[in-house]
């Protein structure tokens, strides 16, 4: 795996040891980014299911000011705190070790808003539109925010989704692309 693009181009990342994570193809992370940019002119980002923490580097990288990563695994904290030292920028990031439900309050006490939510979940554990029910109603999304979701080709993302407009989905292989634009606020 490597940081494809921007400030922090070429230079190669780790994946979390173990069976338990699926790391993004850099062919996934580079279509991805393509969809939804490529390039950002800063806005705070939220991984809810970081890995290895490629895409918030990926996304730092191409100009997110700061990235939120969040990950409940001991061996993905200390694998992402590894990659953002490939960075030399760790002050760019904030790594929270905790489940997805279970941050999101956390962040909304702290007043933050997102303009990137990443959302790679475990793809039989794929609960994405519950999890962005949550998020709109702890108000974390900046209007016109991104969600990219990733995953697999069973999980069926609905086309219409209140507050949402669907941008695009894409196929690779056995991994799906679905992105969109919070309409809120």
């Amino acid at each position: 795996m490597r940081i494809i693009s921007g400030s922090y181009g070429g230079r190669r990342l780790k994946a979390v040891p173990g069976m338990k994570t699926r790391p993004t193809t850099d062919k996934v992370k580079e279509a991805m980014f393509n969809i939804i940019g490529p390039y950002f002119e800063g806005g705070r980002s939220l991984d809810l299911f970081a890995g290895s923490g490629g895409l918030s580097i990926e996304a730092v990288s191409r100009g997110i000011e700061h990235a939120y990563l969040v990950d409940r695994q001991f061996q993905a904290i200390k694998t992402i705190k590894e990659n953002i030292a490939v960075t030399k920028e760790e002050t760019r990031f904030t790594v929270l070790k905790a489940s997805a439900e279970h941050i999101l309050d956390r962040l909304a006490t702290e007043g933050l808003k997102f303009d990137l939510l990443l959302l790679d979940p475990p793809y039989k554990k794929q609960q994405i539109v519950d999890l962005l029910k949550q998020v709109v109603a702890f108000k974390l999304l900046a209007s016109g925010a991104l969600v990219i979701c990733e995953t697999d080709q069973q999980a069926q993302l609905p086309q219409e989704l209140a507050g949402f407009e669907l941008l695009r989905r894409a196929d690779y292989g056995i991994t799906e692309l679905t992105v969109y634009r919070y309409r809120g606020e």
